[in-house]
């Protein structure tokens, strides 16, 4: 009988550990909000991340990788589903995904069919976007969620989701309740009341802000999932370095503000086209920014005195360090479990960051400093490195597939990059794609004779140029072209001028680029003309 009983056991233990070594690989997605590529393993020698640094060594880090369309609900509606703004149908902050496009397929979704089970907490799509659960779908087990007691010292939720400073928050709880309500801002986030600082800094723990608690709430998700036979894929979204750039004061204490670089160039580029700028009203809605902006919104730049341009890099340093911390959490928890180095891993921002550059603070347009986003993939068995080529957010649903041993559904419109971290200089495309909507004047489009004021800027990146078409009439990519909506171009030379400096289209020195970059757009378009 004790023979039997040994076998019995001997038998279940094989059958567990045979399962759990022949499962599919688990996942980690981790989402960054505003997070550009300013980290050390892209470069940047001044800024404290080993931990991201730490991940980079373990897998790919993408160099050139762009976004395709530089605002939150947009690009990270794109990435999760693996479609291009034009598909999803959400080009703005208000559009709910499964409303236009109710059988859309997420990437969570789709692993859910695929054996996975799914859970997240944070940032993941942004709120605008989706249901209450953060779509429902995506989510095997229900979308997780800090409460008041999870915060430390007692402190409870930040005010606004931001603020643990008691005077701030006592402010903010003498608003009226007119101001305290939650009104669509320059990205979706709360822009009502008149108490709404910039930056906090403050000498507490990593969890007095949402942050710390989630990076918590994940690692013991994470140690309850490795427990399973089934496979795991655990999404966590940072909301930092986000405006209010707020952490605790230890990441503050990194930095010297002396040393904080302030963008080199902070003009318009000359033959500029005004409308491809923005405001930085997303900015402009802290109430310690008026007395610093030298410049009305109507300029199109923020003019922001020195001393607070360095102020909000010190604070946006700091933000990017805090993130780091709970990186370096998630990274300890993988390796106690002894899985780090059998996870797949993907971590990006879902765009980048105007940090004064052309003196504009904030995405929403198709410029470099906006649409390059960092990537970083590490996976089971593949050596790590770095690669120059293009990639994009469409491409992040099908590498997850590929790299997990799963069919790529058909329909989706980026390409796996799989061989670029099989072989750093190999290519999957050689242009990536970015949009963004503009408005022009209503008196202006009616002098041009356009039915309305809407304009969309298509963007294809190369190696070594930026080309946007600007098209009036509200077109999109599913509609016919005709000369006849094309408003204005762009084109951008980053081996002579980096800094976009200088817009080249029209310069008849560069008539034969401008000529195939067009086309290049085109033939974009018509790809997916009548789709």
């Amino acid at each position: 009988m004790k023979k039997i009983i040994l076998l019995l056991v001997v038998s279940v233990f094989t059958t567990v550990s045979f399962a759990q070594k022949n499962k599919k690989p688990n996942i980690l997605f981790i989402a960054v909000d505003d997070l550009k590529p300013e980290l050390g393993c892209y470069g940047n020698k001044i800024i404290k991340t080993p931990n991201i640094d730490r991940l980079a060594k373990m897998g790919t880090v993408f160099l050139n990788n762009y976004c395709q369309q530089a605002v939150c609900g947009p690009t990270r509606a794109s990435l999760m589903t693996g479609m291009r703004p034009d598909a999803t149908k959400v080009w703005d902050l208000k559009t709910k995904m499964r409303d236009v496009s109710p059988d859309i397929l997420t990437i969570p979704q789709y692993l859910i069919s695929q054996g996975y089970i799914t859970s997240g907490v944070g940032k993941i799509y942004h709120p605008s976007s989706i249901d209450k659960q953060n779509d429902a779908v995506s989510w095997s087990i229900p979308f997780l969620k800090p409460k008041d007691e999870d915060y430390a010292n007692g402190l409870g939720a930040p005010a606004k989701k931001h603020y643990q400073s008691p005077e701030t928050k006592a402010a903010i709880a003498a608003e009226a309740p007119a101001e305290k309500g939650e009104k669509g801002g320059g990205d979706g986030e709360s822009t009502a009341g008149t108490v709404k600082p910039s930056s906090e800094c403050l000498d507490l723990p990593d969890n007095a802000y949402e942050d710390g608690v989630d990076a918590l709430i994940a690692k013991k998700s994470i140690i309850e999932l490795s427990k399973g036979v089934k496979p795991f894929y655990f999404a966590i979204g940072f909301r930092k370095p986000h405006l209010p750039f707020v952490s605790p004061k230890k990441y503050w204490d990194l930095y010297k503000r002396e040393d904080m670089p302030l963008a080199e160039f902070q003009q318009h580029a000359s033959n500029e086209f005004f409308e491809a700028y923005e405001s930085s009203g997303e900015l402009r809605n802290y109430t310690d920014i008026p007395a610093y902006a030298t410049l009305p919104k109507s300029d199109l730049r923020a003019g922001l005195k020195e001393e607070k341009q360095k102020e909000l890099i010190h604070a946006y340093y700091a933000a990017i360090s805090y993130i780091d911390a709970q990186v370096g959490l998630l990274l300890n928890t993988l390796d106690s479990l002894g899985t780090l180095n059998n996870t797949i891993i993907v971590l990006w921002g879902d765009h980048g960051w105007h940090l004064g550059d052309h003196d504009m603070w904030g995405k929403h347009t198709n410029f470099e400093q906006a649409t390059k986003a960092p990537l970083i993939f590490a996976a089971p068995g593949l050596k790590s490195g770095q690669t120059k080529s293009l990639s994009e957010h469409v491409d992040v649903f099908p590498t997850i597939c590929d790299l997990a041993g799963l069919s790529i559904p058909t329909q989706l419109q980026g390409k796996s990059l799989k061989p670029i971290m099989v072989n750093n200089k190999a290519t999957v495309s050689d242009i990536a794609v970015s949009q963004y909507p503009r408005r022009l004047k209503k008196e202006d489009a009616a002098k041009l004779g356009y039915e309305n004021n809407k304009l969309m800027g298509y963007s294809i990146r190369t190696d070594k140029y930026r080309y946007t078409l600007w098209l009036n009439n509200d077109f999109r990519s599913n509609q016919p072209f005709t000369e006849s909506r094309v408003h204005t171009m762009e084109l951008y030379d980053y081996v002579k001028d980096p800094l976009e400096k200088v817009n080249y289209a029209g310069d008849k020195s560069y008539s034969k680029i401008e000529s195939e970059l067009k086309e290049r757009v085109l033939a974009y378009l018509k790809a997916y003309e009548s789709k």
